[in-house]
Order: structure tokens, then sequence, then C-alpha cells
């Protein structure tokens, strides 16, 4: 059917107004769909899914000095919170210490500043690292603070085979959509690689990689975009892990994924069982993965922050709420839902705690968890699955046209991809075409005040003073001998993870470290 009823998806693919049987025709539901927790596992990643217990709710925070969000940390797990999910501030994501030039005015703003061990000791001061599962945001630098972290944990007599959580690590889609990377890409995949065989030796439990469309869907892409571009970077980290000598089922199966979840709830589940069933696929038949484990898509979501809107902030409720309900019903492993007010400014305790709350409502006063997989069979569902696979496919092969994933970004396919589709979408916007509740239709004379958190400028001054203090007492020739060792290093090809922990251990800063691989590897300098 076409014509004036029938609706695009967000990927531009068409919606009809009624599905039946016939889109089922030839379908063969073994292959498309399996059971849950067994190959393809378009129905999911666990036999029992949600009825055995629900997903980890995990409340992404961090602001200002660790003290400030140490404190936020505690008030999310009095309130429920099963997962921590560390923000850090941009000078910490790119590799600088707050008090370096770069720096000013971005101290503590978009999340925590961490320059040293001790800044990550407050962080997680009172928090027991043996019992909670933390995801840290970092990319770059990530070696760097999952060091410091395993450091802290030692100081609290917790062995590193205890520790549970995530690191993001997805250097690749830095170079795509967000910009937060700081070396070239080969020698950041290198430092991948080692992450790799440093965790499977030594921190066995740690998700090494959470590699993330989130990013690229909130720079525009759209959801066949957002999967096969996050798909096309897992193929490249594989890849090199693989030709570093690594065995696929010694490290796949802590690989781990991050998407967005969109009010568009219809393809968003589409979205979720299309990139299961892709990458069991990409895995068995490319890699030759044999542990089921290998196959599995893990995934954790953030619902879709691009979508809140300053105007009318308290709707961003019913947004978030909706986005949560998909993640739920796409088979998500653990969620964060954003705050209402994170369109205006960096959430208040309040909105932090009614996020939270939507996950709980999600879980505990509907009947989504009574059944694994409540989608399934649905006419609607399976063919839009089987459309955004189709789609996701056919820009999965135009990548590997490219060279694969980092030809690709050299070529900046995948940048101009998302760039198209996000003109397309304000283009939308703009003539009216896409309805946004308050901000093109249904608008308010008047916006109601709204007072939001600010964080204090005093911090940038506050770290630089505890950087000082530091750098006076720290042994500096231990830190020196610590930072030569680990350029020699990167000249070489010795896992770097090591004599970046000495480092660490001797107080040296994140930008020192970052700075002495900048020594040695250079900088990124992006394709216009």
């Amino acid at each position: 059917m076409s014509g004036p009823d029938m609706r695009e998806s967000e990927s531009g693919l068409p919606i009809e107004p009624v599905y039946g049987p016939e889109v089922l025709q030839g379908w063969d539901a073994a292959e498309k769909l399996g059971e849950p927790g067994k190959f393809p596992f378009t129905r999911g990643v666990y036999p029992s899914m949600y009825t055995g217990r629900p997903w980890t709710m995990r409340q992404y925070a961090g602001f200002g000095t660790a003290r400030e969000s140490n404190a936020r940390y505690r008030q999310l797990i009095a309130n429920g919170t099963t997962g921590l999910s560390v923000a850090f501030d941009l000078p910490t994501q790119m590799g600088h210490d707050s008090d370096a030039p770069l720096a000013h005015g971005e101290v503590g703003k978009v999340g925590v500043a961490i320059d040293s061990i001790d800044d990550m000791r407050v962080l997680f001061d009172g928090i027991p690292l043996d019992q909670v599962s933390t995801t840290m945001t970092i990319n770059a630098p990530a070696a760097v603070l999952l060091l410091m972290y395993q450091l802290v944990a030692e100081e609290q007599g917790v062995p590193a085979e205890r520790l549970t959580g995530t690191i993001q690590n997805d250097v690749l889609k830095e170079y795509i959509a967000r910009g937060t990377y700081i070396f070239p890409p080969k020698p950041s995949l290198r430092l991948t690689a080692d992450i790799f065989k440093y965790c499977r030796a030594e921190i066995p439990r740690w998700n090494t990689i959470s590699i993330s469309g989130y990013h690229m869907a909130e720079a525009g892409a759209s959801p066949a975009q957002e999967i096969a571009f996050t798909l096309a970077d897992g193929i490249e980290y594989v890849r090199t892990a693989v030709a570093a000598g690594m065995d696929v089922d010694d490290f796949a199966p802590r690989l781990s994924f991050f998407f967005v979840a969109r009010t568009t709830l219809l393809e968003e589940v589409a979205k979720f069982r299309a990139a299961r069933r892709i990458w069991a696929r990409v895995m068995r038949e490319e890699f030759g993965a044999r542990s089921p484990k290998s196959l599995m898509l893990r995934f954790h979501t953030q619902t879709a922050g691009v979508q809140l809107t300053a105007q009318q902030p308290e709707v961003n409720l019913v947004r978030v709420a909706v986005q949560g309900l998909a993640a739920v019903l796409g088979g998500t492993q653990s969620l964060h839902t954003n705050s209402f007010d994170e369109a205006i400014a960096l959430p208040t305790d309040k909105s932090a705690r009614l996020a939270l709350r939507t996950q709980q409502v999600l879980a505990y006063e509907t009947d989504v968890t009574a059944t694994v997989d409540p989608f399934a069979g649905s006419y609607v569902i399976e063919k839009m699955t089987d459309d955004v696979e189709a789609a996701v496919l056919g820009l999965m092969a135009k990548v590997e046209e490219l060279g694969g994933a980092v030809g690709a970004i050299e070529r900046g396919f995948q940048k101009n991809e998302i760039e198209h589709s996000a003109y397309r979408i304000a283009q939308q916007t703009d003539s009216g075409e896409r309805v946004v509740v308050g901000v093109n239709r249904f608008q308010l004379d008047e916006e109601e005040p709204y007072e939001p958190l600010r964080v204090d400028p005093a911090i940038e001054a506050e770290q630089a003073e505890r950087l000082a203090g530091l750098r006076a007492e720290r042994d500096q020739r231990a830190v020196d001998a610590a930072l030569t060792a680990l350029r020699k290093a990167a000249h070489g090809d010795d896992n770097l993870l090591y004599p970046m922990r000495d480092a660490l251990r001797a107080r040296a800063t994140v930008g020192e470290v970052c700075d002495a691989l900048r020594d040695v590897w250079g900088t990124y300098v992006p394709v216009t």
C-alpha cells in the first residue's frame, strides 16, 4: 500500500497503515527468530530476559568535583540505582588536566573533573567497588581511567577479578560523530587491543568496550545508520584484536554496545532486534566464533537526549517514559533514563530521582517483564525488523567497499551520511512536517520559570590547587621514570597498560600520561 496514508520511519523506510500475515510468507521463523537466548538472538540474548530479574538501572551522572559527584552517586544508590555510570568533563575526556590552558571554562561542566588517582579515590569514597557495577563514559583516555579505578579498588582491598563494569573505549565513533579523540586511528586501535589483552589477564569480568551508536544518533543518525556504523566499528575492533593474536572467543564475550532509544517506539524495537540478528551472523560467519556468548549483542541504552526540549520541559517526562519502554521492549541489558531538565542544564537531585523512578515504574508496575518477548510474531515488528536489517546491511556493505570503518572514516563517509540525515530532520522540524510538542505545535505564550542546577565556576581554581599540591607532594623522579617507560613502550609493541599503571600509581596525572603518548603518536587532525 502507498499513498497519503503511508508514513515513513525515522530511517526513511515505509510504514504501512495495515500489516497482515502476508508479510511472513516464505518467512523462515527458525532462521529469523529462533528462541530467546539462542542464535540468532532476535528475541533476546537470555532465555528468561526480565522474567528472572529486570534490566540494570544504570543512571549516568557526574559533575563538578569528585566530592560532589560522590554525593550524587550515594543518593542514586540509596534511591535504588543498581549500577553507576560516570560522566567525565571535557578536559578529562580529551586527556587534559584541569589547569591546562585548553581546559579553561570547561572544568566540571559536562561531567566530573578527574585529574589523578587522588580524585578517583574521592569519587568512589564509601562505595564498595566489589558490590557495584560501574560504567565509565570515556574513550581516548579509557585505559587511564580504568587503571585508576583498579588502583582505587586495590586500596579498598577489592581484587581486580571481582570488579564488574564497562569502559566505553570506542574511539572510532569519536572520529565520526563526537570529536573527543586524541590520537590517530592506528595507535588508538593498538591501545584498544592492549586493553582487551590486559583485562583478560587482570580484570576478567570487565566489559572492555561499549561500541556506541548513541552519539551518532545524537548527531542526527537515523536508526539504520546508527546500527550500521556501530556494527561496522565493532567489526573493526574484532579484526584489530584478531590481528594482534587474540582468539575471538577469548575477548568477544566481553564486547558490549550502547544505543539510543527514541520516541518512535516500533522502529526502535525493530532496530534492536535487527542489530542482534546481524551481529550474531557476523560473529559466526566472518570470525568463526564458537562460544554462544561471542555471538550475543549485549547493549546498554540511553533515552534520546537530542529529543528533549527546553520548552515545556516537564513534557520530557512523557518522552523519556516512551523511550524507556522502547528500550525495554527491545531487550536492553541496562538502561539510563534522562532527566526532564537536561535540555536546560545538569539534572537536579529531584529530576535525577524522577528519571530513576520512571524505570522503576516500568519494571514493577507494568506487565512488560512478565513475558520474555512481548512483540514476537507481530506483523508490523517482524516486517520493520526485516526492513531495518536490509537498510543496515546496505550501509555496512558501503563501509566495506571503502576499506572498512577506518577507511570510511578517512573519507568522511559516515560523518557525511549522518549530516545529511540531521539536515533532513531539521528541515522537517522547521516546516512543521515533524511535530515537536511545545516547539512547533502546542506552544505556550509564556514559559514557566525554571531554576536549573549550575556548576560553581570556582571548581576550576579548586582543581588547579589540588594539582599543585599533588605535584609538590609526590616523588617527581618516580613519575618521570614511569612516564619515560611509557614512552618507550609506545615506541615498541609491549602492552601499554602496565607502564601506564605504574605511572598512575606514582600519581602521574591524566594529562601527563596522555601527553607522554602524544609525544610518540601525535594527535589526530580530522578530514574536512
